[in-house]
């Protein structure tokens, strides 16, 4: 009796094994994410992962190492075992979509999207700097063709399954409109010196679902954020002199902010009750704004106003009651959410151009030079590391999957543990 005890209480002991390694399989595998469009999943950033390097260099920590033809400014994203990233042959005057393997960078396909005269562009431009966006059956990218904007959808072999181009475009410092996902549809920012325009079209067809027209023709380089605020899906972008929300089903306005200036760049984040904005030109901001009400909320609705050491092109990153940024000449700066209070600024670099990221607590700050100074978000100001990998960047960082994916000026680089 006690062997047939003793036998059943090691196949219980077994099988409980069993299903404590299959659920942490699942758990971990869940902490997985595929960064999928500019900014990551949510558009903000932010990564839901614990296991995000901390520390490489050249030769260390490097996964592999992948050269990249052309130029272009745009991230790469991720997919489970693939990455698409674009570029710009300007000797050929052609913009590229390329499919690579997760597992070493080789390229598993390589496509000419669009063969047109290369745009004039400002000195920190690129001719590819439209981030793609994957919904895991096909890939949407973004360029300036000629006088119009050209919006393309590929599948996940090679193949174009459509192209158009939903509007004319104008800009002397070029073009980059990164594509955003929302439901059926691609909703694409035509902010320009001419009659703007917000679109939304068919992600199967390319089809024209709605067109909205923007207040103040002036050109910026924003993607939009969606969430659901005050009961209603909100798509909320800065950009032509104002920040406003829209339906993103229908392209209908919920509410405006009147400027604070001109131009925009960075990206828009939300921390569950304020947005916060940074911009721009000619004057610099941050604002911290409430996303409620209706019609015109210009004097009722910014929670607090900084104007000192601002990003212009850089995005910022929101971690629990903290928000942090980096203005284009390389100051970082943390705030208190709520008030706006300064916590700390430290001199980080001479000059940054790719938006922050954040996993586990920690903020990633990538210089023009290529070199990541990782702190961790706190009142105080505390770097975990600095990681230097020996090549320029402009563009910003993807995460997935416990690995953080770097585009440099030549190659891109996937940093693993």
């Amino acid at each position: 009796m006690g062997e047939v005890i003793g036998s059943d209480l090691r196949l219980a002991v077994v099988q409980l094994c069993s299903w404590i390694m299959l659920i942490t399989a699942v758990s971990g595998a869940a902490l997985g994410e595929n960064w999928t469009a500019w900014r990551g999943p949510r558009g903000d950033g932010t990564s839901l992962e614990k296991n995000v390097p901390v520390r490489w260099s050249a030769t260390e920590n490097v996964m592999w190492k992948a050269p990249i033809p052309g130029k272009g400014h745009a991230s790469p994203v991720v997919f489970d075992d693939r990455i698409f990233v674009v570029t710009a042959a300007e000797e050929l005057d052609q913009r590229l979509l390329l499919c690579l393997d997760r597992k070493n960078g080789g390229v598993l396909w390589k496509r000419v999207v669009l063969k047109a005269p290369l745009e004039k562009l400002h000195t920190l431009n690129s001719h590819a700097s439209s981030t793609p966006a994957t919904d895991g059956e096909k890939v949407y990218v973004s360029f300036l063709d000629r006088d119009k904007m050209f919006v393309a959808a590929y599948d996940f072999d090679g193949n174009e399954v459509w192209s158009v181009r939903p509007g004319v475009f104008s800009s002397r410092h070029g073009y980059c409109s990164s594509p955003v996902l929302w439901k059926d549809k691609v909703l694409v920012n035509g902010d320009h010196d001419g009659p703007a325009y917000l679109t939304a079209l068919q992600r199967d067809t390319g089809k024209t679902i709605w067109k909205t027209p923007r207040p103040n023709r002036t050109r910026s380089y924003c993607a939009p954020i969606v969430r659901h605020i005050d009961g209603r899906n909100q798509m909320i972008l800065s950009g032509s002199l104002c920040v406003a929300s829209y339906d993103p089903d229908t392209g209908k306005q919920h509410w405006i902010i009147d400027g604070p200036t001109e131009q925009y760049v960075a990206s828009l984040v939300y921390n569950g009750e304020l947005l916060f904005m940074t911009c721009g030109f000619p004057d610099r901001f941050v604002q911290a704004i409430r996303p409620n009400g209706s019609g015109n909320v210009t004097k009722t609705h910014v929670a607090w106003q900084r104007e000192k050491d601002c990003a212009y092109v850089p995005s910022p990153i929101s971690i629990g009651p903290y928000f942090l940024g980096v203005s284009d000449s390389g100051a970082a700066t943390c705030y208190e959410a709520a008030t706006g209070k300064i916590l700390w600024r430290e001199r980080l670099g001479p000059h940054f151009s790719a938006s922050l990221v954040t996993a586990n607590g920690l903020a990633y700050f990538l210089s023009d030079k290529g070199v990541m100074t990782i702190v961790k978000a706190g009142p105080k100001f505390e770097v975990l590391a600095r990681n230097d990998i020996g090549e320029e960047m402009r563009a910003s960082p993807a995460i997935s999957n416990g690995q953080m994916f770097l585009r440099g000026v030549k190659n891109l680089y996937c940093i693993s543990n």
